[in-house]
């Protein structure tokens, strides 16, 4: 397989786990599916990041982001999110 089909690939999947995440964080069906909603929520979320508030916004949603995979009966978050996370 070619590299670029390989990175293709890759993001595909990386787009498709993001997805999920706002399914099962429940905001498809609380927005009624309204992309234009979600895409406003997104950006509300980005402008609190950036924020002088953004450290403690990013503690805060992190320790209930990590509550809601355990709830799911998994132990801790998936390995891409840690790393993600130790990089901003």
């Amino acid at each position: 397989m070619r590299t670029w089909q390989v990175e293709r690939r890759k993001r595909t999947r990386h787009l498709i786990e993001l997805g999920g995440l706002v399914v099962k964080a429940g905001i498809v069906e609380l927005t009624g599916d309204d992309r234009v909603m979600i895409l406003g929520a997104m950006l509300w979320v980005a402008d609190k990041l950036n924020s002088d508030q953004g450290e403690y916004a990013r503690e805060l949603w992190a320790e209930k982001g990590k509550q809601a995979f355990t709830a799911d009966g998994k132990d801790e978050t998936p390995a891409v999110s840690r790393v993600q996370h130790d990089q901003a």
